[in-house]
């Protein structure tokens, strides 16, 4: 299996034009183009899955830099979300206490 990120992808890019432009370099399990939840407009990124590896590095070494819409297209393998617990300031949460004397 082989996730896919795809960024500076063109605003009116459909997951049936996606899945085409993968499907030349093998299958594709799965396209999920980014919208925003507010106005359900793409955000510029999307993921796709291939069964095979293989196929799925083809594509990448096929697509990265591959003009669509005429924004050139970032293609590369998808890297696991971090596991940072949403907190921010490097979650830490503790306060800092004075001494008591």
């Amino acid at each position: 299996m082989k996730n896919i990120f795809v960024g500076n992808l063109d605003f009116g890019a459909t997951e049936d034009s996606l899945r085409a432009l993968f499907e030349a370099h093998g299958a594709v399990d799965r396209v999920s183009i980014m919208t925003d939840r507010d106005t359900g407009r793409s955000r510029g990124f999307a993921f796709i899955e291939m069964p095979n590896t293989e196929e799925g590095e083809r594509a990448i070494a096929a697509l990265n830099g591959h003009n669509l819409g005429g924004r050139a297209m970032n293609v590369n393998e998808a890297k696991p979300k971090s596991d940072s617990g949403g907190r921010g300031a490097g979650g830490h949460s503790r306060q800092r206490r004075e001494p008591r004397w």
